[in-house]
């Protein structure tokens, strides 16, 4: 660990959803004095997410649904646009994200690529997403999708031309940050184009 950070007091904020922490702690500047900061933690568990391509139709499979913290911050129907994405559940990345890509998608996949990994807002949130790539066919398709009923999703499952993804990311209409890496990821390797 840091020598340069001691944990002073952890307290629970919430444990609703998920658990919200506020640290105190103590801190080495570059100078060697230390200074007291409290940050707060929300630590939802870390996550997979994956983008599904077809070479040979050029498309991409994405899926809508509802973000209420979306709606809450401007987003006028709350409706995003994503790469279909999951929490570990205690899964490893990769059964996670095969289970994930099943529920939401239909697609039964079983050749995944690991990309890298990245904390997508790590002044508040502890989870590490795990990013994949995987092709798919439509005889992978072993349901329509809409993921878990019994987790309240109601997710649509969208097949869109890789030319219209591009410009869904220019024009806003994507603005999810996990999407717009996948598809700037199958840009620059030429998954499809």
């Amino acid at each position: 660990m840091n020598d340069k950070i001691k944990i002073i007091a952890e307290e629970v904020l919430s444990n609703n959803w998920y658990m919200l922490r506020k640290y105190t702690f103590d801190y080495q500047k570059p100078n060697g004095t230390w200074e007291r900061q409290s940050r707060e933690a929300y630590d939802r568990g870390n996550g997979a997410v994956i983008l599904l391509y077809n070479k040979d139709k050029q498309t991409v499979i994405l899926t809508r649904q509802f973000r209420l913290p979306t709606y809450t911050n401007g987003n006028k129907t709350g409706m995003m646009i994503e790469a279909c994405a999951g929490l570990l559940d205690k899964d490893d990345a990769e059964a996670c994200i095969k289970r994930e890509t099943e529920e939401e998608t239909g697609f039964r996949i079983s050749a995944v690529k690991k990309i890298f990994e990245a904390y997508m807002s790590p002044g508040s949130v502890t989870e590490i997403l795990y990013f994949f790539v995987a092709e798919y066919a439509d005889d992978m398709r072993v349901s329509d999708g809409g993921g878990c009923e019994t987790e309240q999703e109601n997710i649509e499952v969208l097949e869109i031309p890789f030319k219209q993804a591009l410009e869904m990311v220019a024009s806003g209409e994507i603005n999810d940050a996990k999407t717009i890496m996948l598809i700037q990821y199958a840009q620059i390797n030429q998954l499809v184009s």
